[in-house]
């Protein structure tokens, strides 16, 4: 052995971390185990959500402008189902605080677009609690 080498030279060392991976917005994100001691995590935007939002203002004020008469015809002049339309729809509902987070990146890490897309209740203290913002 070489003086000054380490005793394991030529030994291999074997490095475990548990972790999960979950998709955000078509992205991977790495989530540590609870309980790990990590650096706080930056705001990550969800631009599937951002977008899925706007389309929706966008889809309702065409509605209420009467450029289109139903959504019917809205959803032809889009070429999307309408069952999907009228899903997206739904997210004019949400409340302020949730579209607020989503904005900034401080909506909870499980929170996915298909959660958004589910019935909701249409009181905003319920949304609030079901999108995990607040217990």
């Amino acid at each position: 052995m070489e003086r000054g080498a380490p005793a394991d030279y030529g030994r291999t060392l074997t490095v475990r971390v548990p972790l999960t991976f979950r998709k955000r917005g078509g992205r991977k994100q790495v989530v540590s185990p609870e309980g790990a001691s990590w650096r706080q995590p930056r705001a990550c935007v969800d631009n599937t959500m951002v977008k899925a939002i706007a389309r929706a203002h966008r889809w309702k004020r065409l509605l209420e402008s009467g450029r289109f008469a139903s959504v019917t015809e809205l959803a032809e002049a889009e070429k999307i189902n309408q069952s999907y339309l009228c899903r997206v729809l739904r997210l004019t509902l949400l409340a302020p605080d949730i579209i607020e987070a989503i904005l900034d990146g401080r909506q909870p890490a499980g929170l996915q677009i298909e959660d958004l897309l589910k019935p909701i209740p249409l009181q905003w203290g319920q949304q609030i609690v079901i999108a995990g913002l607040r217990t």
